[in-house]
């Protein structure tokens, strides 16, 4: 099959396009004809290298995949060769009581397809049955393929973990992102007034199509002074950051006394600082999300389907550009999600 492998960690150049053997399926799995693979930060992340995690070389990315049956193994019941399905990325052992508690996100054995394990960014790609999603049909296979991640990372970090309540205000770092724009569309889900941040004027007028209430441009405006203005000087109830060091001080500061930050990601650097004093005398809570439940997806795609929530496609490659599909998130010009056809 055709696949995009890199050999060598390094800049997007070391994506090659090239032939490799096709996956071979256990009892348990599935292997799928993958039709458009999504991107995500974590494809540049492991593409770079990441200090501390031994990424198995030559690897092939991709966690998000949309695509049809092609092969099912002996055990395998739900699932039928030819259907179409969209895959939950997040691979674990389903057998430890982490995932027998269904918090499958809290596995030690976890991983996501492209991560430690080969991914989407080939014709085929094997995964286990249970991973297999419903497809919502009025979907087309690209927009399908950017639900997974970023819907389920944000549903997770804005329910799970901040506990978001009806009316609440929450701030929304990095509106453009695929993972800002899922939390822009689930926080008016909830009843939620959304305050979005975005580096373009252009990023700030779809943040607002997809239901942003306020809109603040982080290049031409202070996002502390402008919340404070927005909410009556009190701030918000949620701060929802994955944006890292270049804006941890200014997301601590627009919080109200009690508010929570919830993070799941630390792209601009992770060495964040804590005023202890600040934190105890206005009672913060800081929160960590990493993935989420299957459980959760599930709920997610109901949601899709219904029309509810919408996979926001910003720019389609063919999967041969990979290395410029990766140049072109790296470049942060998208707005929603860049994806691979296969």
């Amino acid at each position: 099959m055709k696949a995009i492998v890199f050999h060598q960690h390094g800049e997007p150049d070391v994506l090659k396009f090239e032939d490799v053997a096709e996956p071979t399926i256990r009892p348990n799995e599935v292997l799928v004809r993958v039709k458009a693979c999504a991107l995500n930060h974590l494809d540049l992340w492991v593409r770079r290298g990441i200090p501390g995690v031994p990424i198995p070389l030559p690897h092939i990315p991709g966690s998000d995949v949309s695509g049809e049956i092609a092969q099912i193994g002996a055990d395998v019941t739900t699932v039928r060769v030819g259907q179409k399905v969209v895959l939950a990325p997040l691979v674990s052992c389903g057998k430890c009581t982490a995932c027998v508690a269904g918090i499958d996100n809290h596995c030690r054995q976890a991983t996501n397809l492209g991560y430690i394990i080969d991914g989407g960014c080939a014709e085929f790609v094997r995964a286990p049955e249970v991973n297999c999603l419903p497809y919502p049909e009025r979907l087309t296979f690209e927009e399908a393929a950017s639900i997974p991640l970023v819907f389920q990372t944000a549903w997770h970090m804005l329910i799970a973990r901040a506990e978001l309540q009806p009316g609440e205000d929450i701030l929304v770092l990095g509106a453009g992102s695929g993972v800002g724009s899922a939390a822009i569309q689930i926080g008016k889900f909830f009843g939620a007034r959304v305050i979005a941040t975005a580096g373009s004027d252009e990023k700030l007028a779809k943040a607002k199509e997809f239901g942003a209430d306020h809109l603040i441009n982080h290049k031409t405006q202070k996002i502390r002074d402008e919340v404070r203005r927005i909410t009556n000087k009190r701030g918000v109830d949620v701060v929802f950051e994955h944006v890292g060091t270049a804006t941890w001080d200014d997301s601590l500061a627009s919080l109200a006394s009690g508010g929570r930050l919830v993070t799941c990601g630390a792209t601009t650097g992770y060495d964040a600082k804590v005023d202890l004093r600040f934190l105890f005398s206005r009672q913060l809570s800081l929160l960590g999300s990493y993935m989420g439940a299957k459980s959760e997806l599930h709920t997610v795609m109901k949601l899709v389907a219904a029309g509810r929530l919408k996979p926001i496609v910003d720019r389609v490659f063919p999967l041969a550009e990979a290395a410029a599909a990766h140049a072109y998130l790296e470049s942060g010009s998208q707005f929603g999600k860049v994806v691979l056809r296969v």
